[in-house]
């Protein structure tokens, strides 16, 4: 399924689209990218009998040491059993900061640049992927990962998930939905 544009309005039809083929799959975990913990909580009504991991920045993201997904809303999320991680970019993290400091361009930022090439959710579903592997809540078995353009989801994948040590062990199975039309993000 294709989008005739990016972003938050795809969210319910991505989340809904994940979960059909999910199903068709015999799959029963699902990985997402959530700054806010909104997609999160609509993926709840959604994936009821799944394993969800939600992934948001890592503290100090935006403001030294404070989170992004406020703790309440984590807290929320975590008592309906979604696992929550704030984790690095697994595609920049420190590389990033070298690169505004050094300039050049480095490995994980020309794989994370050649991944939006699909679009930047197809970027943000491969590294929410990532994330929730090396956080340990993944099992191993192939995955719906969900990632968005800015805010909300548009795209879903089905993933073999890998750790970022073994990230080239990660395979994309399939696209299940993502946007036609895009701008590469920066």
């Amino acid at each position: 399924m294709y989008f005739d544009q990016p972003g938050k309005v795809n969210t319910r039809e991505t989340l809904t689209a994940a979960y059909d083929r999910a199903r068709e799959l015999g799959l029963d975990e699902v990985v997402l990218a959530s700054t806010s913990g909104e997609t999160a909580f609509i993926a709840l009504d959604i994936f009821k009998d799944f394993r969800i991991t939600a992934v948001t920045y890592h503290h100090g993201y935006i403001e030294p040491f404070k989170p992004i997904m406020p703790y309440r809303t984590r807290k929320q999320l975590e008592e309906k059993g979604v696992a929550v991680i704030s984790a690095t970019h697994a595609l920049s993290g420190v590389e990033r900061a070298v690169a505004k400091k050094h300039s050049g361009v480095y490995p994980a930022l020309l794989i994370a640049d050649t991944l939006k090439l699909f679009g930047q959710g197809t970027k943000v579903a491969v590294e929410v992927t990532i994330m929730a592997a090396d956080a340990g809540t993944l099992t191993g078995q192939d995955i719906i990962a969900i990632g968005g353009s800015s805010k909300g989801a548009d795209t879903a994948l089905v993933v073999k998930p890998a750790n970022q040590s073994n990230l080239f062990d990660l395979r994309i199975r399939e696209i299940v939905c993502k946007p036609r039309h895009f701008k590469m993000a920066t």
